[in-house]
């Protein structure tokens, strides 16, 4: 090793100390990004020590990932083992998926509308981190009513197998018809970590709430998209010819 090098090492060891220092002190990750004028990716990167900072050759960076996501959903990828998985794998992307919570949370007011409780009632949370090509792209959180859903598989940590849909059905509930809407706005704290996105970047959430055939609400799903890195393809329901 060389003088240069040991000074290199000794100045990333005493940088990913202050970080930890800071991440202790309550600091997020955007924080200490802006402080030191780099994107949260780059401090995770710090983070992770000399293995995760391995130079590169100075070549030109590709084209960031874009993932397209189709508004209404197919009914056959809907009922797929993983909607983002199917089509992600369509568009030639790496998909992956970590599940980051399963438990009992407050029902925000948007979720409480979905799923007619009040705001503040306990629901049933299902939230995964989505990935592309190892790039964070997507949070996807499945909200159920506690009452309904309490002490099924649907409450159990881990992935349901064979699917969520499945599960939802062996509990003896019919689909009847879903409504979604798409709205974009800053993300949250928690939102902007996770998905390491850059100071001033938004994020699309999609909400769906799917009811049973007789109108009983039985799931919302709500997606956090990173709005830089999503395609929304919309179509036109079938059977109609206007403009």
């Amino acid at each position: 090793m060389t003088e240069q090098q040991g000074v290199t090492e000794e100045a990333a060891k005493i940088r990913r100390g202050a970080i930890a220092e800071a991440r202790e002190n309550g600091y997020s990750l955007e924080q200490i990004a802006k402080a030191l004028g780099v994107t949260p990716g780059r401090v995770s990167q710090m983070r992770k020590g000399p293995a995760a900072q391995a130079p590169t050759p100075p070549v030109t960076q590709g084209p960031p990932v874009i993932v397209q996501r189709a508004l209404p959903t197919d009914p056959k990828t809907r009922g797929s083992v993983s909607l983002f998985l199917v089509e992600a794998e369509r568009q030639g992307i790496s998909p992956g998926r970590r599940m980051l919570y399963v438990g009992p949370e407050p029902a925000a007011e948007h979720i409480a509308a979905c799923l007619h409780v009040e705001p503040g009632d306990e629901v049933i949370a299902r939230r995964k981190m989505m990935t592309a090509n190892d790039v964070p792209v997507r949070i996807a959180t499945s909200f159920f009513r506690s009452d309904l859903f309490a002490g099924t598989r649907i409450a159990e940590p881990e992935f349901v197998k064979p699917t969520l849909q499945a599960a939802i059905e062996a509990q003896g509930y019919a689909f009847g018809h879903a409504e979604e809407t798409l709205t974009a706005r800053p993300p949250t704290r928690f939102e902007a970590d996770t998905l390491q996105l850059d100071p001033g970047e938004w994020v699309v959430q999609v909400l769906r709430a799917s009811y049973a055939s007789e109108g009983e609400p039985i799931h919302t799903l709500e997606t956090i998209c990173s709005a830089n890195r999503h395609i929304f393809t919309i179509g036109q329901v079938g059977g109609l010819d206007e403009f």
